[in-house]
């Protein structure tokens, strides 16, 4: 990604570049469309001119009692209106499924380029975020760099039209309203590039209000929200961030408005005067009545259509400068580098080796792993132990290689992660994460996002669910497997619609179900059953949010998945790891201690002290206060 900074003047090659690149996108989309749009749009540029025509050769006739063409004309008049309309009527139908056919290609390959990115490290970028927030707004309507380009197309066809009416009136003047133009467009070019630097500027500030009204409208927030009585504390927040913004644009719309106010007094009085002109020449005898109806529209047409080609160039200029940041994230390069000559991934064999692993968030943040030397054999079960902020969670994701090294190498069977392309690696790998995703999908759905081949799958995704006990509880919902474990979403919008009509009682037609947390964490587990043949098992706290007697369950059945399974566990429920074989102390980002469990109590370290103080509170050694005596 460039480190040019976002809101920096873009040179015309780049522009350039983003305005061919827009238009093949537009062009791909709908060819015919826009074909049809184009087509459609001159016709309507054309007829301006013509009805101009049209109306001075009636007054002529009419000044010189030619009365036998007029009929002629009147017809020819309608057929131009109505062929203006049906052409005004088509470009709207042409123009509204441009738009969609771009906008959803646009979308469709941002989105593919994001899904390509495959670390982390861009989604913790704030400078990354809001470029693809602009880049989301532009892949919303790329079709407008059609609708600018074709309305600059005609204007220009009225403008050469009208231009050459005045000219055969006066010369002069028709230079004059062209030259007075020239700084109108300059100008909003100018004040173009204010407002794409503004909308660079406030967008924290709107992200941050979009963060504070999403908080306040989603059930996830709500318990807390009302039960600390947050609702006015969030809703400020909210008002100042966009406040903030609102100060911005309303500058920007100031100036704007003085600009724009400026520049229209000016057009109107070179209007002015060349009407003046023209009525005292009529006066004269130097000009007839056509002429003076030509003059009229003529100069009324080039301002009008001068000042729709300054405007769909500017505002074309300003959709180019918001599309380079679609064109920036599209055309990214991988966020973590490409193995030169990619290894295929062997069968895991003999282990995985942390060979001296350093790792930091960033050359200005301290270092979260510090020269760690580890070695998970194949077969066995390694626990990560520490306290928060040990680098556990850090470790597991450097074994996803969702990050590189700082420093060191992680070896699979002495071949460098690296050296291997993520997703042949990921592959390998089943996983529960402590932050786990609770999709808004069926049930089915969110146990099948664990391993996609299991979509259709059904025999596969009940005995996933089965193995994490959360078959039951998903049998029992209201459409089984196929019920919506949401209830921002309409399950079926079909009978919903058909609900709507039928008389209301006060109970809600059919909707979606929500779990609890800890059959969301067996939902969870059951992804990871699904990839139980994997080379390697990563479970990061999968038992919290369970019940001791479910706790106890799931690590009966983990033991049973992981036997003669490759498996790292993170907990700090430190009961639940002392079957692992080897255990491992983090403190500070270093390995301080390794070995088994009684080992380790053996060692009376860390780790012992650790499992003490948590064994301490199963103890009923103190008899209550106030107890019987």
């Amino acid at each position: 990604m460039t480190s040019r900074p976002p809101d920096a003047k873009p040179t015309p090659r780049r522009l350039a570049g983003c305005a061919a690149r827009a238009a093949g996108m537009v062009w791909r989309a709908a060819p015919a469309h826009v074909l049809g749009y184009m087509a459609a749009t001159l016709v309507g540029a054309a007829t301006p001119v013509a009805l101009a025509w049209l109306t001075k050769a009636v007054l002529d006739g009419l000044a010189h009692g030619r009365t036998a063409a007029l009929l002629g004309l009147a017809v020819t008049i309608a057929v131009v209106t109505t062929v203006a309309a049906a052409a005004a009527h088509a470009t709207q139908y042409l123009r509204g499924e441009v738009d969609r056919r771009a906008a959803l290609r646009a979308k469709d390959e941002l989105f593919a380029a994001v899904t390509r990115f495959t670390g982390l490290t861009r989604f913790e970028s704030p400078a990354f975020l809001d470029r693809l927030r602009l880049a989301q707004q532009s892949a919303a309507n790329p079709g407008r760099l059609v609708d600018t380009a074709t309305s600059t197309a005609r204007g220009a066809v009225t403008v050469a039209g009208f231009v050459g009416s005045l000219a055969v009136i006066s010369p002069t003047f028709t230079a004059l309203v062209l030259l007075s133009a020239v700084p109108a467009l300059l100008i909003e070019l100018r004040m173009s590039r204010q407002r794409v630097a503004m909308l660079w500027r406030i967008g924290p500030a709107e992200r941050r209000e979009v963060f504070y009204a999403q908080l306040m409208s989603t059930a996830d927030a709500a318990k807390e929200i009302r039960l600390f009585g947050l609702g006015d504390f969030l809703r400020l927040r909210m008002l100042a961030e966009l406040r903030t913004a609102d100060a911005a644009r309303r500058r920007m719309d100031r100036r704007e408005f003085v600009v724009q106010a400026s520049l229209s007094a000016v057009s109107a009085s070179v209007v002015g005067a060349g009407l003046v002109w023209t009525i005292l020449a009529a006066g004269r005898g130097e000009l007839g009545v056509g002429d003076v109806a030509m003059f009229v529209a003529a100069s009324a047409g080039v301002q009008a259509a001068l000042n729709v080609m300054v405007s769909a160039g500017v505002m074309a200029y300003e959709q180019l400068l918001t599309f380079r940041h679609h064109v920036e994230v599209v055309s990214a390069g991988s966020d973590l580098p490409a193995p030169r000559d990619p290894q295929s991934l062997p069968a895991l064999r003999r282990g995985i080796e942390l060979r001296d692993v350093w790792f930091r968030y960033g050359d200005d943040h301290p270092w979260v792993l510090r020269g760690v030397d580890l070695f998970i054999p194949n077969g066995s079960t390694v626990a990560l132990v520490g306290l928060n902020g040990a680098g556990k969670s850090t470790l597991v994701k450097l074994l996803c290689r969702f990050y590189d090294p700082t420093r060191g190498a992680i070896l699979w069977d002495g071949v460098d992660i690296r050296d291997v392309p993520p997703e042949t690696l990921r592959s390998r790998i089943g996983a529960v994460f402590q932050d786990f995703v609770a999709y808004e999908l069926t049930a089915a759905d969110n146990i099948a996002v664990g391993d996609l081949s299991a979509v259709e799958d059904g025999t596969r995704i009940e005995r996933a669910a089965r193995e994490a006990g959360v078959h039951d509880a998903l049998v029992a919902l209201p459409r089984g497997y196929d019920t919506l474990l949401s209830r921002e979403f309409d399950p079926d919008p079909e009978e919903s619609s058909e609900a709507e009509d039928a008389p209301t009682s006060g109970v809600p037609s059919s909707s979606g179900v929500l779990l609890s947390g800890g059959q969301w964490q067996r939902l969870a587990l059951a992804r990871a059953f699904l990839r139980s043949d994997q080379d390697l098992m990563i479970l990061d706290e999968p038992s919290s949010g369970l019940d001791p007697e479910a706790e106890y369950e799931i690590h009966t059945r983990l033991a049973r998945l992981r036997s003669g399974r490759t498996s790292v566990v993170i907990s700090h429920r430190l009961g639940a790891v002392r079957e692992a074989d080897r255990i491992v102390v983090l403190a500070d980002g270093r390995v301080t201690e390794e070995g088994t469990h009684a080992s380790l109590l053996a060692d009376d370290g860390t780790y012992a002290r650790l499992f003490t103080r948590q064994a301490a509170g199963y103890r009923d050694d103190v008899q209550p206060t106030g107890a019987a005596r």
